[in-house]
C-alpha cells in the first residue's frame, strides 16, 4: 500500500523545496585518596549518565524505532456530543502534544480519533513520516505508512476546510473517498499545507505546537519525505471531554 498523503501533492511539495536551493584530564599519583574520590564520583556519574535516557537539543529523548505491532480496533458507535471539550495529550519522547478534537464540526472523524484514544490504540506508536515545512505524521501499527485501524469511517470536511498550522486530519490513500479515516493522522507543521479539501479533520493542536513544530522540523532519513531520522514515540495518549 502506498504512504497516507496524495502521490501528487508529495510531488508538487518536491519540485517546490527543489527549487528553494541553498544559496583529558588525569589524576595526581601523590593524591591517592583524592583520586579514588575521583573515580568513585566518576562512576557514579557515568551510571546515572546510562540510566537517563539521553536528550538531544531538540528536547527529544532518544528512543528504539516502533516495531510493528498488532493493535485492537473497534469503531466507535457513539459519537461525542458537539457541545463536548474533548482534549487529547499525546505524551511524546519530544513533549507533549494536546489537540482540541472539532465535535462540532466534525464530529464523526473526532469521535472516531477519542475512541481510538480511549482504547489505547496510540499507545507506544511512532511517527512514520515528516516533511520538514510541512506535516509529520503517525498512527499506524505497522510503524512503515501502510497500516491502520480494522475499520475506516467517512465525513468530507467540506468545501472551505483549510490545512493551516496546527490543524490535525487524517490521512488516507489517494483511491479513499473524501473524507476517509482510519488511525492515520497528520499535523500541519508549516504555515498551510495547501492541501485539497478532501482530508477528514479531527482537531487542531491547542498545546505543545512547539513540539510538534520540533518534531517535523527532524531531518526525514531519505532526504525530503519519509521517516524522521531520531524516531519518535508516542508513548501515552489520554482522552479527557467535558
Amino acid at each position: 500500500m502506498p504512504r497516507r498523503l496524495l502521490p501528487v501533492v508529495l510531488t508538487g511539495l518536491t519540485l517546490a523545496l527543489a527549487a528553494c536551493g541553498s544559496s583529558g584530564s588525569s589524576s595526581s599519583s601523590s593524591a591517592p585518596a583524592a583520586t579514588a574520590t575521583t573515580t568513585a564520583s566518576t562512576a557514579t556519574t557515568a551510571a546515572t549518565t546510562a540510566a537517563a535516557p539521553a536528550t538531544a537539543a531538540n528536547g527529544c529523548r532518544t528512543v528504539d524505532a516502533q516495531a510493528p505491532v498488532k493493535k485492537k480496533s473497534a469503531k466507535p458507535t457513539t459519537k461525542l456530543p458537539a457541545s463536548a471539550k474533548a482534549v487529547v495529550t499525546l505524551q511524546t519522547s519530544c513533549g507533549e502534544i494536546q489537540i482540541t478534537l472539532d465535535a462540532k464540526d466534525h464530529p464523526v472523524t473526532a469521535s472516531s480519533f477519542a475512541s481510538l484514544v480511549k482504547s489505547g490504540f496510540y499507545d507506544g506508536l511512532g511517527v512514520v513520516r515528516v516533511v520538514p515545512g510541512f506535516v509529520l505524521q503517525a498512527g499506524d501499527p505497522h510503524g512503515d505508512g501502510t497500516g491502520g485501524a480494522s475499520y475506516q469511517v467517512v465525513e468530507p470536511p467540506g468545501d472551505n476546510a483549510a490545512y493551516r498550522q496546527g490543524v490535525v486530519a487524517m490521512a488516507k490513500t489517494g483511491s479513499d473517498p473524501a473524507g476517509a479515516s482510519s488511525s492515520q493522522f497528520f499535523i500541519v507543521t508549516g504555515a498551510d499545507a495547501g492541501l485539497p479539501p478532501e482530508y477528514a479533520i479531527a482537531g487542531r493542536v491547542t498545546k505543545g505546537l512547539d513540539v510538534a513544530k520540533a518534531i517535523g522540523a527532524i531531518p526525514p532519513t531519505n532526504g525530503q519525505d519519509g521517516p524522521p531520522s531520531q524516531p519518535v514515540l508516542i508513548e501515552k495518549a489520554t482522552l479527557s471531554v467535558k
